[in-house]
């Protein structure tokens, strides 16, 4: 049973205010896409960024937080994150077809979560 209420201490060390927090991986994109996820702080706060190859602009929830995500809170912002549809060319929310494969340095659960949900769902 995975710890949903888990939550790091910090994502930063002395000096550092950017970390990539999660790389995505998703076969079925047609593309094969691979997505990463950063944290930044600033002021205090911690912001979410989302950063492909093609440069598309991603919706987030949360955006931002005041501590580190716990577990729970982090599988929320992966499985709801979408191509932002303002700003969307082409067929771009295809990139997010299928469910990830995940890997973090900071959720040590994440990527056996995935790699048993991607199994339910017949993906492996």
């Amino acid at each position: 049973m995975y710890d949903f209420k888990f939550r790091p201490e910090s994502y930063f060390s002395d000096g550092v205010t950017s970390i990539l927090l999660v790389r995505l991986n998703f076969p079925e994109s047609q593309w094969g896409e691979q997505i990463s996820i950063y944290a930044h702080q600033l002021d205090g706060k911690i912001h979410y960024e989302v950063v492909d190859f093609y440069g598309n602009e991603y919706v987030l929830y949360p955006g931002s937080s005041w501590e580190p995500l716990s577990f729970d809170e982090l599988t929320y912002l992966i499985e709801g994150m979408q191509v932002n549809q303002d700003l969307q060319e082409g067929n771009m929310a295809m990139v997010l077809d299928g469910i990830p494969e995940a890997e973090s340095p900071f959720y040590p659960e994440l990527k056996k979560y995935f790699e048993e949900k991607r199994k339910n769902f017949g993906l492996d």
